[in-house]
């Protein structure tokens, strides 16, 4: 198909995409099935009545409401806040597959925690099992789409990073879909808001068992001088023989790479956290990578992922059942969204265009359902039926997510996770989820308060935030499809506008390769010489 047709930044073995380095992708990418489900299914947890129930919180008021389940959602951001500083240290240490191994083991603790809790201990457990799960995604956000870069061939990296988004997704599909079956298939009791906490096991159990057969990464090896186990699992993943020429040059091109990396940045845990900040570009980089996140929890996803039973009543749909359908329908077009940017989109149109697509989509709708609730008033005219102005409301709210979806859902993980040299990459991707799970705990913390006191200005706080983000994505975020890692810093030299900088670093990528090509045929690998080199090459590996 034309569409999945890939673009490659070299002549490239048909054996370098093979089923290896996509199982290796998606084991890992588990990791974002567990994000997708806490994310998703805990806001219509705690609306269930067997849960408020349970926990004595029917009688309270709706401020005190907000208050407890602000506190039930946003500790669990904290906990990813500083999970994804943990992950710097596990992945530094511990490497790409035992770091995502921890992670699916502290997340179950929390699951764990979340499941005892009962109307005899109370929610404290209930806070602490969210933190404690929170710590564990948050050092897999920091891991997983480190470790699909790393091994994913230039073509298709932003479609394996992609797959990342995509489990994200599909994990919120079942999170948001799984107290709508709940309610329709078991009474109000224990067991009814019981499942919903269970089902955390199931991703990471997967990812947790899946983890022991990670191929650890190319590049944090090498990273570590364990180069000869570096070798072999490229070729591994490559599904070529070691002396490859392709395997032999992509070796390469991540040695020498660390290597200059290191005589600038020296060895060492606190390294990588020296060379950042004492370096201009790369301080550029984090603050601009950390405000991918800003203007992402800008377009308002989190205050609708963890409220958005809130949200539909703000539309005017009534009744439980009503809004969790309403709220299934929202994750399944965030799933065929993100379907839509893995396959497509985000190695075709690219990182840049995606983005200004999305803000200038979602601001109109956001617009809309906000001049709809200014007019139309539906929470004050509360129905059994769903009006006309409503379902016009709903439309424009799912327009929204197909804008947002294949857009800036996932986007800026991938960036994120492009545009750091590798002896920097595990501190500069802490940041990037940091800052993620920083502003998502803004958010989540103070929606419920913000509806009340804002009411239909909470969409056009959102909408405006988007329009804002337009001329910061044009005129300051720089393209980075198919650049190779090894020449992401080209794109942020001294006086390369950013809107011109991947037209003018592709051209040198592909100057450089004729010159090799050309090298290739005046010395081909049938002179005696030739042969010797690669030879004394993958010896002096070994």
């Amino acid at each position: 198909m034309a569409r999945l047709a890939r673009v490659e930044d070299r002549p490239t073995p048909t054996e370098v995409y093979n089923w290896k380095v996509y199982a290796n992708a998606i084991i890992a990418t588990w990791a974002a099935v567990m994000i997708g489900y806490d994310s998703a299914f805990i806001g219509t947890s705690i609306s269930l009545a067997s849960f408020k129930s349970e926990f004595d919180l029917t009688n309270k008021s709706t401020s005190d409401f907000n208050f407890i389940s602000a506190n039930i959602v946003s500790v669990y951001q904290a906990g990813c806040f500083f999970g994804a500083f943990v992950g710097y240290f596990t992945g530094y240490f511990l490497g790409r597959k035992y770091g995502l191994l921890l992670s699916s083991a502290i997340f179950m603790v929390g699951a764990g925690l979340q499941c005892g809790a009962n109307s005899s201990t109370g929610l404290a457990i209930m806070y602490t099992g969210r933190i404690i799960v929170g710590l564990g995604i948050g050092i897999a956000s920091n891991l997983a789409p480190i470790y699909v870069a790393e091994i994913a061939p230039p073509a298709i990296r932003g479609r394996l990073i992609g797959l990342y988004e995509l489990c994200w997704q599909t994990g919120g599909v079942i999170g948001f879909w799984i107290n709508y079956g709940v309610t329709q298939h078991i009474p109000p009791s224990h067991k009814q808001w019981f499942i919903a906490f269970a089902v955390q096991f199931i991703p990471g159990g997967m990812l947790f068992f899946g983890s022991f057969f990670l191929i650890e990464s190319p590049r944090w090896l090498v990273s570590r001088d364990r180069n000869a186990a570096a070798l072999t699992n490229l070729a591994k993943l490559r599904n070529l023989p070691e002396d490859a020429p392709y395997v032999v040059e992509e070796y390469s091109e991540i040695e020498a790479a660390i290597a200059h990396e290191r005589s600038l940045a020296g060895a060492g845990f606190f390294g990588p956290v020296k060379t950042v900040f004492a370096s201009k570009t790369l301080r550029y980089r984090i603050l601009l990578g950390s405000s991918l996140f800003v203007w992402q929890n800008g377009t308002g996803i989190n205050a609708i992922n963890y409220y958005s039973p809130t949200i539909f009543r703000s539309i005017g749909i009534t009744g439980s059942n009503t809004g969790l359908l309403t709220t299934g329908v929202y994750g399944i077009i965030k799933l065929v969204g993100a379907l839509v940017w893995l396959l497509y989109l985000v190695d075709t149109f690219g990182r840049r265009g995606v983005l200004l697509l999305g803000s200038i989509g979602g601001a109109v709708s956001m617009y809309y359902i906000g001049a709809y609730i200014a007019i139309a008033k539906p929470a004050e005219h509360p129905t059994t039926k769903v009006s006309s102005g409503s379902q016009s409301a709903i439309a424009f709210f799912y327009l929204w997510t197909v804008f947002y979806s294949p857009t800036w859902n996932g986007t800026p993980w991938v960036v994120g996770a492009e545009m750091f040299p590798q002896h920097v990459r595990t501190f500069t991707q802490a940041c990037q989820a940091a800052s993620n799970w920083f502003w998502g705990f803004i958010i989540t913390r103070f929606t419920p308060q913000m509806f009340t006191a804002m009411g239909y200005g909470v969409y056009i706080f959102f909408a405006t935030l988007m329009v804002v983000s337009i001329p910061f994505v044009y005129f300051i975020l720089p393209e980075t499809k198919q650049i190779p890692l090894e020449r992401m810093e080209e794109l942020f030299e001294p006086g390369m506008k950013p809107w011109k900088a991947h037209d003018i670093v592709m051209a040198r990528v592909h100057e450089t390769r004729q010159l090799r090509n050309d090298a290739a045929v005046k010395h081909s690998p049938s002179s005696t010489s030739f042969a010797k080199n690669q030879e004394e090459r993958i010896e002096s590996v070994r």
